[in-house]
């Protein structure tokens, strides 16, 4: 008796789709936790700097979201993906550059930051393009079951690459992280290569603020769950060390260990109950989490509030990805998710620095108290949705 996802050929593309993309992120995985200990800890720059060097990926992939969501519509999704694992290599050679020239910190870091913004790049053309394929290949109905399988990837490839990554860092130093990573979007081009290509949708294509300006209140709800995952990718390895606490190391880890285990639990919680409702309280969770960790007098009560953070940020994307879609006409998909993404894109982004701000003259616990407040935030504007009327394709 064949299996379902034998019978399901669109389920079997999925998760083809979804393995791709899961050991091509490993590579954004592993990068981010590592790149603000090398900025620190190896080249010397302050806090704030290593926060400008993870930010500077995120702001790169606000940027270019515009860009990946028309290129998306208008090629088709495929040959954004593809594009994108090929940035992804690039980015790897330029920031192992970084790690061979140490001895000259001013020069690596210029170095670091422009693998970084490579790596941004690569990110939005993955993210949009395989988005806007896993909801082509599965169809509307299932638009937050392909979303949280896609998101179970993402931060399943963020959470073990993070634990590789450091581990690397150790033994191989920072060049030879950026080796491995080389290696990983190359697998992913591989196994993308076996898919067939989706055709675009045609259709009259308005300007990316036009359809932003449909769902900016979605995107901020986004943008308030997405401070908590950047200052513990950022910070919470830092934060461990000047405790002086063990398991440094597994922050990332216990987060995305929460997020996958919703996901896998969850994923069609959205597609039930409603986006909004699975937001609301998603973020009342995350809010917990960042707040143990903010106060958390030992590693283990930091260690499950990432697990919580992780538990709570898990669904918050897809949940509000399912309404974006549906207020949306089939051809802007690709440009209303970019849009979409780049508010939390923009979390990452300004977290980075803003957290390293205050963690040079608070401490790397209050970055997490920035967390608890913006998941606060995005729990007001979740409820703000929640009394509006729903709003028809195209309004």
């Amino acid at each position: 008796m064949a299996s379902s996802s034998t019978a399901d050929p669109a389920k079997r593309q999925l998760l083809l789709l979804v393995a791709a993309l899961f050991v091509a992120y490993m590579c954004v995985g592993m990068s981010l936790p590592v790149t603000p200990v090398f900025a620190n800890k190896v080249l010397g720059f302050d806090a704030l700097w290593a926060g400008v060097a993870v930010g500077a990926a995120f702001l790169a992939t606000i940027l270019t979201r515009g860009h990946a969501g028309k290129l998306t519509d208008q090629a088709g999704p495929k040959k954004a993906v593809v594009r994108g694992f090929c940035f992804y290599v690039v980015s790897a050679i330029v920031s192992a550059a970084a790690g061979l020239c140490i001895q000259w910190p001013q020069a690596a870091y210029a170095v670091l930051i422009a693998g970084r913004v490579l790596l941004g790049l690569g990110e939005s053309l993955v993210t949009v393009g395989v988005v806007t394929w896993g909801i082509g290949i599965v169809g509307l109905p299932r638009s937050a079951t392909a979303l949280a399988w896609i998101g179970a990837a993402l931060y399943g490839a963020l959470a073990i690459g993070a634990a590789v990554g450091l581990s690397l860092l150790d033994r191989a130093g920072f060049a030879g992280v950026m080796a491995v990573s080389l290696i990983l979007p190359c697998l992913g081009l591989a196994l993308v290569g076996r898919l067939p290509a989706l055709p675009p949708h045609p259709g009259e294509r308005p300007s990316l603020w036009k359809v932003v300006g449909r769902i900016w209140l979605h995107g901020l709800v986004v943008c308030g769950q997405g401070v908590g995952f950047a200052a513990i990718g950022a910070f919470f390895a830092l934060h461990f060390l000047d405790q002086n606490w063990a398991y440094a190391g597994v922050g990332v880890t216990a987060f995305g260990a929460g997020f996958v285990l919703v996901r896998l639990l969850f994923g069609r919680t959205p597609d039930r109950f409603g986006g909004i409702n699975v937001a609301l309280v998603s973020l009342a969770v995350e809010l917990v989490g960042q707040a143990l960790i903010w106060l958390g007098p030992s590693p283990e009560v930091a260690l499950v509030g990432a697990f919580l953070t992780g538990l709570g940020c898990s669904l918050v994307y897809p949940a509000m990805g399912r309404e974006v879609v549906r207020i949306v006409e089939p051809h802007l998909r690709g440009t209303a998710m970019g849009g979409f993404s780049a508010f939390q894109d923009l979390a990452y982004g300004l977290t980075g620095p803003l957290a390293g701000f205050v963690a040079d003259r608070s401490g790397y616990a209050d970055t997490f108290l920035i967390g608890a407040v913006a998941a606060g935030m995005g729990l007001i504007i979740a409820f703000i949705l929640k009394t509006r009327p729903p709003v028809p394709p195209g309004s």
